[in-house]
């Protein structure tokens, strides 16, 4: 077998256990990159990454639910766990920055979770703030980090005012024109959204992240 054609297979491999959820299968098809000398930025975007794209595709189609975006995100983890280490500052084209956080009050983090999880893949950086976050952490975050997108989450119908809270302290702190603001959760609307002055709602992962991949251009 070529070298070019041992590089397919792997990456091919990685790509496969990754929509199959097969933890093992990733951390194989990781440890033969490393052995076969592929770059392993090259292993994350077109191995783990295409199969995340993939997972989402088939999350849309209804044909995973949340339970698999999860263990798809669990999956991913375990692989960049063994590349991690091997990569280099400045291998990974950086998509865009991402602050996110559950709202004050609201303590719901798997959704939140498959998000950082999926945004990652997608090759944004990510500055997960946590769970419970007051409005002025948020701002705090923004203030520090300079994201391209504010991302929040709640679940609950009486954690969701805390958005507005946020969009308002932003706006306190002549930030908001710096920063795209996108919101999730169950109880979130479009409505919702244009009501407080957020950019977007996301009935769900794979729709945030699709806007924000619109949002910094790429498809």
């Amino acid at each position: 077998m070529t070298k070019m054609a041992k590089e397919k297979e792997i990456l091919e491999r990685l790509r496969n256990s990754v929509v199959n959820l097969d933890i093992n299968g990733v951390q194989q098809a990781c440890k033969d990159v490393l052995a076969a000398n592929i770059p392993p930025y090259k292993a994350v975007m077109d191995g783990m990454a295409k199969g995340m794209e993939i997972v989402g595709q088939k999350y849309e189609a209804k044909e995973y639910f949340l339970a698999e975006l999860i263990m798809a995100g669990e999956t991913m983890k375990e692989g960049m766990k063994i590349l991690e280490p091997y990569l280099k500052k400045g291998d990974l084209k950086v998509t865009g920055r991402v602050v996110i956080g559950t709202v004050r009050g609201d303590l719901h983090d798997i959704g939140k979770n498959v998000v950082t999880t999926l945004l990652k893949a997608a090759g944004f950086e990510v500055i997960d703030v946590g769970v419970d976050v007051p409005a002025e952490k948020f701002v705090e975050a923004t203030r520090k980090h300079k994201p391209d997108i504010l991302a929040m989450s709640a679940l609950l119908t009486v954690t969701m005012t805390e958005m507005e809270t946020v969009i308002k302290e932003i706006k306190k702190a002549k930030l908001r024109s710096k920063v795209k603001v996108i919101i999730g959760g169950a109880p979130i609307t479009a409505e919702y959204a244009k009501k407080i002055g957020a950019d977007a709602a996301a009935k769900d992962a794979v729709e945030g992240v699709n806007r924000c991949k619109t949002w910094m251009g790429v498809d």
